[in-house]
């Protein structure tokens, strides 16, 4: 418990999120309670378009700076991400904007969520791409296997960062580094890694990174983010709508010349509520600091792991040097585990069942406190 380390001085976690007032949340791999900031943020944007419409709010002004905001998140130039409505949206930038020819091979693993799966699925369907998925041994899926499952005409691995059901990272640097010296493209669902793992889209060579804001990145529902790398903005066949041009402010001048910067993905008006709270989530996040969100997270994860194997639960995930998340999974081998649920959200403590597991994913402002209510609730396995 002394491991984990401390919040910056001052950090009012009650204020930040008065989520914590009610409940002890374990469920930001799912949709997270947004920050006390984001929820200003939205009630702003409610008063301004209530008593002013647009005229005094600037909202794509501010937009910009939470572009830059995402930007920085994940290492990326500004001039690369894109506002989405969700990760499926951004995965679908990619699985529905590259020329697809038969034989093409597309290869993710087993165990993805299914944004990550049906995309690639309908290559299939519609272009004769075969799609490969790798299966996952013991919580983990080595990195050795996926590369075993390249050949001359795979074009594209497509990865969650981190497997939402057993909270396996995989290692980026590596792949994404294979998949460059190969020409293979890097598309990664980002959703759970965004705002408590490290991200840096340029070092792990990673080509596209698709995330909504409503887990890890604690906004709402609803408001996301699409990275893709410089070189192949062109590469893409957007959705078309009137704000993908150069000049679409310009309505009655119609020229069909498509920006040149990942703005040319946003085809339509914003969801600005969704932005703005969106951006005031990424600046706090920001101001803790990622490494310190991480390095927290996986320590509070560490704790929980050592609470569960003294109460005889099996875990699932790995916990070894760089595959460790945010996620914990484990397995009461004698019990329901929705049983097991219902009896903590009595005592408003929240977790979940994913695939068979019972899965907690506390986040930074989360305590060892919380940790050990958690684990106290719990029945012996």
């Amino acid at each position: 418990m002394s491991d984990i380390p401390h919040l910056p001085q001052g950090f009012d976690i009650a204020s930040e999120f008065p989520i914590v007032a009610r409940w002890r949340f374990f469920n930001h791999a799912g949709v997270a309670p947004i920050s006390a900031r984001a929820a200003a943020a939205i009630e702003q944007f409610a008063r301004e378009a209530r008593d002013d419409a647009y005229l005094t709010g600037r909202w794509y002004q501010r937009a910009e700076l939470v572009r830059r905001a995402a930007a920085q998140i994940i290492n990326a130039d500004a001039a690369e991400v894109a506002f989405t409505k969700n990760t499926s949206e951004g995965i679908a930038f990619v699985a529905n904007g590259l020329q697809w020819q038969a034989g093409d091979q597309v290869i993710s693993t087993a165990v993805e969520y299914p944004s990550n799966v049906y995309p690639w699925m309908n290559l299939a369907r519609r272009y004769g791409v075969e799609h490969i998925m790798v299966g996952e041994r013991d919580g983990r899926i080595d990195a050795a296997d996926i590369f075993a499952a390249v050949t001359p005409k795979t074009r594209m691995i497509a990865l969650s960062q981190v497997e939402y059901a057993s909270g396996f990272a995989h290692d980026m640097a590596a792949i994404g580094r294979f998949c460059r010296e190969r020409g293979i493209l890097f598309c990664v669902d980002g959703i759970q890694a965004g705002g408590v793992l490290p991200v840096d889209v340029k070092s792990m060579n990673v080509d596209f990174w698709s995330a909504d804001g409503h887990k890890w990145m604690l906004g709402p529902e609803g408001a996301g983010v699409f990275y893709c790398r410089r070189e192949l903005l062109n590469k893409l066949e957007p959705e078309i709508g009137w704000m993908n041009v150069v000049n679409a402010s310009d309505y009655g001048h119609y020229d069909f010349t498509l920006r040149s910067d990942a703005k040319r993905f946003e085809c339509g008006s914003y969801n600005i509520p969704g932005v703005l709270a969106l951006g005031a989530s990424l600046d706090l996040l920001l101001e803790v600091g990622i490494d310190l969100i991480h390095r927290r997270t996986l320590a509070l994860g560490d704790y929980l792991c050592d609470q569960l194997r003294q109460r005889g639960y099996q875990l699932v995930s790995s916990r070894r040097a760089g595959e460790a998340s945010g996620i914990v999974s484990f397995v009461d081998p004698q019990r329901r585990h929705q049983q097991i649920i219902q009896q903590l959200e009595k005592q408003n403590i929240i977790i979940v069942e994913r695939e068979g597991r019972l899965r907690a994913s506390p986040h930074f402002y989360n305590t060892a406190d919380d940790i050990d209510a958690l684990a106290a609730a719990l029945p012996k396995a």
